[in-house]
């Protein structure tokens, strides 16, 4: 997926409490897994499979793990998973199964190909692996200025600029954001937040003055995990949430 650090967004969902629909349903206590399978169908690692991921019943059972129809108040767009899809906040989204089909109790570990196979963070080919569960901590600026077609490179005219951004965490809420030019690390300021699972806006001014810059931001939550300087080594790439780097040119 041709995604550098855009793949992200928060919405508003509107659905049915997973929990509430598994206890109507009767759920037995011999499940070991509930299987969420979706209308996509392919071929990965030679196998033909539709996308299926599954939740053991205590993950499951969290009551803001959505069955949702709706987003940001409208039905929900194809692309995000229509008619119905499974929202599982503060995971990465490989959890949120969208064209949902089906819906089954197992009484054992489910072993589907995107469960066991895919999404592990590996450091070695051949490795089972730790499975991809709760979003690193991560924050993203929106790059000032207009980009150079070629390099990227961020182009701006001297002055006060007010740089703004997002951070978030799946282990715990953010409590503070930094931002820094050319190393130079300070604080910045925390919008109010928007909601228990929701990203929390951040911003700060820079005084740009003319040259080559570069911008870089990082947040720390509560549980005191903070953004690495570098990529923390994936054999595929999963889970990368190195500061971001903006080279910028004030002309």
């Amino acid at each position: 997926m041709p995604w550098v650090e855009e793949g992200v967004s928060t919405a508003e969902w509107t659905g049915a409490s997973l929990a509430e629909v598994l206890k109507a349903a009767g759920l037995r206590a011999a499940a070991r897994a509930i299987v969420f399978e979706g209308a996509d169908r392919g071929i990965d690692r030679n196998v033909e499979h539709a996308f299926a991921r599954s939740l053991v019943p205590a993950e499951a059972m969290h009551e803001e793990v959505l069955l949702a129809w709706a987003m940001n108040g409208e039905p929900l767009p194809a692309r995000h998973g229509h008619p119905l899809r499974l929202v599982v906040p503060r995971w990465y989204g490989m959890a949120s199964v969208k064209w949902l089909e089906r819906i089954e109790a197992i009484d054992r570990p489910f072993e589907g190909v995107q469960q066991a196979l895919s999404y592990h963070f590996r450091t070695a080919p051949g490795e089972r692996g730790t499975p991809c569960r709760l979003m690193r901590v991560n924050a993203l600026m929106a790059p000032p200025g207009v980009p150079d077609f070629y390099t990227r490179q961020r182009v701006l005219g001297p002055g006060k600029v007010q740089i703004a951004g997002r951070a978030w965490s799946g282990e715990a809420a953010i409590a503070r954001v930094e931002f820094a030019v050319d190393g130079a690390w300070r604080d910045a300021r925390l919008d109010p937040p928007a909601g228990d699972h929701a990203w929390r806006g951040w911003r700060a001014d820079w005084e740009a003055v003319r040259g080559e810059h570069e911008l870089t931001c990082r947040a720390t939550d509560a549980a005191g995990n903070a953004q690495p300087l570098e990529p923390p080594w994936d054999l595929t790439g999963f889970g990368n949430n190195a500061v971001q780097r903006v080279a910028v040119r004030v002309v």
